[in-house]
């Protein structure tokens, strides 16, 4: 059983409580999400149907699905659209937390490629987290450095 937690805060003379969902509803929340999301994949060659909701520290939502093309290497990932949906909508602020992903329709995890990887890795601190489902809403949760481990960034430049 979840049981979410409770949050008191006074201002003035009145105190208000409110409850904040517990990991487990977020996580429902977020599949159920990426389900809707999935149908507006544009995906009309490989049928695999891609959604990613990409999870701000201040709670701010972005999402990006696939979108691909007849000359394949024009295809979109779902995880590059969700980043440049944030970075066109707010600049490169940073504060990114997480991404969550879904993909194909069956029990299987969808995991990010090796391209979708390395932007990711270009804007995440070591706590971002990649939560990746299958259909049965099933999930793992991966950090940057297990996807990554030895990225190429900035500090490569240097």
């Amino acid at each position: 059983m979840c049981h979410s937690q409770l949050i008191f805060f006074r201002l003035k003379y009145t105190i208000f409580t409110f409850a904040l969902p517990c990991e487990s509803q977020l996580m429902t929340a977020y599949f159920s999400k990426l389900q809707d999301l999935q149908e507006n994949a544009y995906a009309p060659y490989s049928k695999f149907q891609v959604a990613a909701i990409l999870v701000m520290k201040n709670g701010l939502e972005f999402t990006g699905v696939n979108v691909e093309n007849a000359s394949f290497a024009g295809t979109l990932c779902a995880e590059r659209s969700a980043f440049a949906s944030a970075v066109s909508k707010m600049g490169h602020q940073g504060g990114y937390q997480a991404l969550h992903l879904l993909g194909g329709s069956s029990d299987n995890y969808c995991m990010p490629c090796g391209i979708c990887r390395q932007v990711i890795a270009e804007f995440v601190d070591d706590e971002f987290e990649v939560v990746v489902y299958n259909q049965n809403g099933d999930r793992r949760v991966f950090d940057i450095n297990e996807l990554m481990p030895h990225r190429f960034s900035d500090r490569s430049l240097d």
